[in-house]
């Protein structure tokens, strides 16, 4: 039992201070009421969360002292289930209602604080999910069921299993449940998730080399479509767009509406801007910097000039009153616009190296010295 404390409530990542300190839990959410007086005297609900990102709400009806990270005995149904606190007082009453939990069924007590005999029920519970899950498989490819069971998790007491499956069509698992019940001697529940819910179930490392969004603080799925690369100008390489759950990734959401902003402020790709020299068409363009590049052939690179949105505008209306400026570029006075500057070319790194040896060059002996000028002469 102490050793599970130890592991639930150590500090890490610099945040430090006792009941808000970052554990190693998915969806953890930092409490920053945790230390004004009388934060957990307004109300009496606590958030618990359990295997993976299964969250639940509880009240504190026996008024015990909680911090985030203990490990308690809550109701269930049957029985009690095992799980960590996660947030308490105003925090998680917040959180609550975001949650949608307007139903006082859906609200259970908080029994105590886990006892070694608890964890060791526990412990037990969760030994048996690998296996479990394996032979469920193996019965449900036996009935022919097309689905696929992702994980198996075991309530705190063995009484209750809740099978998290994965399933394209409408399946009937009425006999499943039989066969799982026969089998394994619990309570079955089916739960139905998509391949999203799964990565978030799962975990991992994402190709940005962080944890995934869903496995860490991710709670509700919005559709993501193809048109957020586009308006991003990112090239539609399946293999690029789809995340681990190889479906299209979360993040082409994240800043979507900063690149449909940005965009508004660009001529339109359609418009051919006409100088003394040639006419040039649109070829690509950096949204968020206000630049775009133009060629003088449609279809390849040929003879780039890269101006900015605002020279590109002025360019247009000169068209339409039938001037045609010289070149894209501004006036002499204006200066180019320029990329983004490389930091590591504005000094020599080799300088580092010349110091290096000119530390190791030792003196010349006097055996060797040079030639004196009357010897010379001589």
């Amino acid at each position: 039992m102490e050793k599970e404390h130890e592991i639930k409530t150590g500090c890490d990542r610099g945040l430090c201070k006792a009941a808000i300190g970052r554990q190693d839990r998915q969806l953890n959410t930092y409490d920053w009421l945790a230390d004004v007086p009388g934060n957990t005297d307004t109300t009496d609900l606590v958030e618990v969360q359990f295997k993976h990102t299964r969250k639940g709400y509880y009240h504190n009806v026996n008024k015990l002292e909680l911090k985030k990270g203990d490990v308690v005995a809550v109701e269930a149904n049957p029985g009690h289930d095992i799980g960590v606190v996660t947030l308490t007082g105003r925090l998680a009453e917040i959180q609550m209602k975001k949650a949608n939990l307007k139903s006082s069924e859906d609200i259970r007590r908080v029994y105590r604080i886990a006892r070694p005999v608890d964890m060791e029920k526990f412990r037990e519970a969760k030994s048996r999910e690998h296996a479990t899950m394996i032979e469920s498989r193996q019965i449900a490819k036996g009935l022919g069921l097309k689905m696929k069971i992702g994980d198996v998790e075991y309530q705190g007491d063995c009484n209750k299993a809740i099978f998290y499956y994965i399933a394209d069509e409408r399946v009937d698992f009425r006999q499943l449940i039989k066969d799982l019940a026969a089998t394994f001697h619990v309570r079955i529940e089916m739960k139905q998730i998509g391949a999203r819910q799964e990565a978030g179930l799962i975990g991992g490392t994402g190709p940005c080399g962080r944890e995934l969004c869903c496995a860490t603080w991710m709670k509700n799925f919005v559709s993501v479509g193809t048109s957020s690369a586009r308006f991003q100008d990112i090239s539609l390489n399946p293999q690029k767009l789809a995340g681990m759950c190889a479906k299209l990734k979360c993040c082409l959401n994240y800043e979507v509406d900063d690149y449909v902003e940005a965009g508004r402020k660009l001529p339109s790709k359609d418009v051919v801007l006409q100088t003394q020299d040639a006419d040039y068409y649109y070829f690509k363009a950096d949204i968020l910097a206000g630049l775009v590049s133009y060629s003088t052939d449609k279809n390849f690179a040929a003879n780039l000039e890269t101006i900015t949105a605002e020279r590109a505008k002025e360019v247009i209306e000169m068209n339409r009153h039938g001037e045609k400026p010289v070149s894209l570029e501004a006036d002499d006075t204006r200066q180019k616009p320029q990329g983004p500057v490389d930091l590591a070319t504005q000094e020599n790194i080799a300088r580092f190296d010349r110091a290096k040896k000119k530390k190791k060059k030792k003196k010349p002996s006097a055996a060797k010295k040079p030639q004196s000028a009357k010897d010379d002469k001589q």
